[in-house]
């Protein structure tokens, strides 16, 4: 027996903003939460971040925070604004399931040893092991919430947190759980994993004159993806369960598709895209001409941004509208899954595209509809819509979100 499973509550801390409306609201005015890193950080080479406001005092103690890295205290702060959200804090969550996605973990605690080690020669924390663990979101949301049944950790790279929420409505659908905190966290903005990914040469060249406007998804004149931290946490619920409650229900988690490229580590590959594409349109029971939005994965990478847009001009044509709201909040890596399908349920609700940042020229191998700040309010209401994952590693996924009836 197959439920239907629906969002009921979001939470979020991102570079534009820690609630569901301030997000959207950034989003609405084109407003980039992109900006120049201390040298500090970037290790003296110009490097634009997405960087988040947050004040961990609002949630923990002194105590608390001895033992926890910045990604866990993201994760639960962002369940927390759900749970809220979705008017469910009090409530027994005995039964309740967690699903969260991660890509690195505690990259700042471990970053820390590190450099007490090698460095200072001080003492390391001893704590440093279980800040560090990829599964400490989880685990800390799991001792906050008293949260007893399945608490899952998905580490897929760029589809860690997109997994995470698939699985999680997987569940749910199965009759295995009713309710489930669904999301993803990452904080990675040290120097160690910073000049790592400069190492690669995958970081986009900061814009001299807007560095805020330096991911150019889809362009011609695209260098690289700007990186960013944060977390964003779905409630999903049974559908008849929500109802019951008279809570407000943003989309139903209509459809969820996975596939691998299995053919590079770092190459994507469309025609594994397009695997993930039809099979959450399946599990949707969709037609591609029922989809009228996508949130891309559209990192601004030269490959990358093709390649998707093969995958989605070959299987949707002219129908499909675009964007990548990446272009103004940076890639979260692994919880930019979990903060993209918030954007993507949030466009379903408000009725409304969201657009990023469309840099001219585009590119003509990128032939996408792009929602922009300029032509959004012309465009159709989505009543379907899609949101992309596609990582390193060759893993996809795509998600598809719907309105609740």
């Amino acid at each position: 027996m197959s439920r239907k499973v629906v969002i009921t509550g979001i939470g979020v801390v991102s570079p534009l903003g820690n609630s569901p409306a301030a997000l959207w609201q950034a989003l609405s005015d084109g407003q980039s939460g992109l900006q120049l890193l201390p040298e500090s950080m970037s290790n003296g080479i110009p490097t634009v971040a997405g960087l988040c406001q947050f004040d961990s005092s609002q949630w923990f103690s002194k105590m608390q925070l001895s033992g926890m890295d910045r990604v866990s205290q993201f994760a639960v702060a962002a369940a927390d604004m759900a749970l809220q959200d979705a008017g469910l804090a009090g409530q027994d969550l005995t039964e309740a399931g967690i699903y969260m996605g991660c890509g690195m973990g505690g990259a700042l605690a471990i970053e820390q040893a590190y450099k007490a080690h090698f460095e200072t020669h001080s003492r390391l924390s001893p704590l440093s092991v279980v800040a560090g663990m990829t599964n400490a979101p989880a685990a800390q949301m799991s001792m906050r919430f008293k949260v007893q049944g399945p608490v899952m950790t998905y580490s897929v790279a760029c589809a860690s947190s997109a997994i995470a929420i698939g699985e999680a409505a997987r569940a749910i659908a199965r009759g295995d759980i009713d309710l489930a905190f669904a999301g993803g966290a990452e904080a990675l903005l040290g120097s160690g994993v910073i000049h790592a990914w400069q190492a690669m040469h995958t970081l986009a060249k900061p814009d001299p004159d807007h560095p805020e406007a330096s991911c150019k998804a889809f362009s011609s004149e695209r260098s690289g993806l700007v990186l960013a931290e944060g977390a964003a946490v779905l409630m999903l619920e049974e559908a008849s369960a929500a109802i019951a409650r008279g809570t407000t229900i943003y989309a139903e988690l209509a459809g969820f598709g996975i596939s691998a490229d299995a053919s590079h580590l770092t190459k994507p590959d469309a025609s594994g895209q397009q695997r993930a594409l039809k099979a959450a349109l399946k599990s949707a029971n969709l037609a591609p001409a029922d989809i009228q939005y996508c949130n891309t994965h559209g990192t601004a990478t030269h490959v990358g941004d093709e390649v998707e847009a093969q995958a989605l001009s070959s299987l949707f044509g002219t129908t499909l509208f675009a964007s990548s709201t990446k272009t103004l909040h940076g890639h979260l890596l692994g919880a930019a899954g979990a903060l993209e399908a918030a954007i993507t349920a949030l466009a379903v609700h408000h009725r409304q595209m969201p657009p990023g940042i469309a840099h001219l020229p585009q590119d003509p191998k990128c032939p996408l509809q792009l929602v922009t700040e300029h032509n959004r309010g012309q465009l159709p209401a989505p009543t379907h819509a899609i949101s992309n994952s596609f990582a390193f590693g060759g893993t996809n996924a795509v998600l598809v979100f719907s309105q609740y009836a």
